[in-house]
């Protein structure tokens, strides 16, 4: 299993399939995970801001991508329709999604309604 532990200096984690629910399960906290793929030109936008994320809210918050491409099987059980898709758990429960590339005030502050 890959190593999907957030820290401050780390970069974005990308979860598989094989690891997504310890992912999720992991301490309880809130996560927040990108579906998207290489090819998209809004995902590629999104990427910096999820990393920044990812700093900005390690210990607090985990920030994942999943690639739709390697994992289709977790865009099927997501129902993913459209990239990106930003999807909001707590607890291992999807709570919430935005499509579309998104501002980073939006995601932190749907970050912190999780909490």
């Amino acid at each position: 299993m890959q190593d999907t532990t957030v820290s401050p200096s780390a970069a974005l984690v990308h979860v598989r399939a094989d690891d997504f629910d310890a992912f999720l399960a992991r301490d309880g906290k809130p996560a927040l995970v990108e579906f998207g793929a290489e090819w998209c030109g809004p995902c590629r936008m999104q990427a910096p801001i999820l990393k920044e994320l990812a700093r900005e809210f390690a210990g607090q918050a985990r920030i994942a991508a999943v690639d739709v491409d390697a994992e289709p099987e977790l865009a099927a059980r997501f129902g993913i329709r459209s990239l990106p898709t930003l999807a909001f758990f707590k607890g291992g429960e999807l709570r919430h999604t935005l499509v579309g590339l998104a501002a980073k005030a939006t995601l932190a502050n749907e970050l912190q309604n999780l909490r």
